[in-house]
């Protein structure tokens, strides 16, 4: 029942460089059994969500699949480790770097 924003205060606690946070998705969504992935570049407490990327909608029915889920998010590490960012700036970059689905 942890929130995204732990990354923050754990990643800053661990000196990280990058924090990713995998977390189930909220009950009342369509879809409960989904996950969802938040990505942060130096995680600190004050962050804030536009900082954060997010790869949500996970799962086997008709979501994003394992696969194109990890694909994202590894180019979003990738990405924001070489840039030294995450967030809104990295978002339209990474729908046009992926392969279609």
């Amino acid at each position: 029942q942890a929130k995204v924003a732990l990354c923050d205060a754990v990643g800053a606690a661990l000196r990280a460089r990058i924090c990713v946070v995998l977390t189930g998705e909220r009950p009342s969504l369509s879809v409960a059994d989904s996950l969802g992935a938040y990505i942060a570049y130096d995680p600190r407490v004050e962050r804030c969500n536009s900082e954060r990327n997010c790869v949500s909608n996970i799962h086997a029915s008709g979501g994003l699949g394992a696969d194109q889920a990890a694909a994202r998010i590894a180019w979003l590490v990738g990405a924001g480790l070489a840039r030294g960012l995450t967030g809104f700036a990295l978002k339209e970059d990474a729908a046009s770097s992926l392969p279609a689905r």
